[in-house]
């Protein structure tokens, strides 16, 4: 097992007690700058692949069902949304990348949007990745985390939708995933089982 990939189902006896979140509330949907970006609150920005499970990841880790919207058909998300949560962070909710059903130049404008709040604003969030563990990290994945890298972001890693990946080839995914990856913590999670929950919560709302 890669010590990097971090087991849920291993408590220590020294564990400190997981930092729930008690309360989430969607503030606006923002398509540039705003005042609440500029309020000192902590920001973490959550993004992945148009159907790496964003959506139903901040659902599940808020314990909000529908707080952010989810659909079958990827690329929904078309703004950065954001979330207080715990009147002490905040979740940004930022578009996918890879398979939006939507035009040319909304995909570019979309970009655009990612790229200055992630790159060129001042903001600088700690950023959660969201790779789909079933599929494994894509070119996009890669290209991200390279490009979150070289930026200095704080980056935490998430395999998502581990329930998807078959029993018989669990193990050799995760290493593969991790052997892509990097020097990078993985945070294994399911929506769907609930599993990673408390370490995801745990590793986003830390203090620095």
């Amino acid at each position: 097992m890669d010590s990097r990939i971090r087991k849920n189902d291993s408590v220590s006896k020294h564990k400190i007690k997981s930092m729930k979140i008690k309360s989430a509330e969607f503030m606006r949907g923002l398509v540039g700058d705003d005042e609440i970006l500029n309020d000192g609150i902590p920001q973490i920005a959550f993004i992945g692949r148009s159907n790496a499970g964003k959506s139903s990841l901040i659902n599940s880790l808020t314990g909000v069902k529908g707080l952010a919207r989810t659909s079958s058909l990827p690329g929904l998300t078309q703004q950065l949304n954001v979330f207080m949560i715990n009147h002490s962070h905040y979740f940004v909710d930022l578009p996918g990348y890879g398979f939006a059903k939507i035009g040319r130049e909304r995909v570019d404008k979309l970009q655009d949007l990612i790229g200055w709040y992630l790159f060129d604003s001042q903001h600088n969030p700690k950023v959660v990745l969201i790779i789909d563990a079933e599929v494994g990290p894509t070119k996009d994945d890669l290209s991200t985390l390279k490009a979150l890298e070289e930026s200095g972001k704080e980056i935490v890693i998430v395999a998502n939708k581990i329930d998807k990946v078959k029993k018989s080839v669990y193990q050799k995914q995760m290493k593969k995933i991790a052997e892509l990856i990097g020097p990078h913590k993985i945070i294994e999670y399911s929506s769907k089982d609930k599993k990673g929950m408390g370490e995801l919560s745990d590793e986003v709302l830390k203090k620095d």
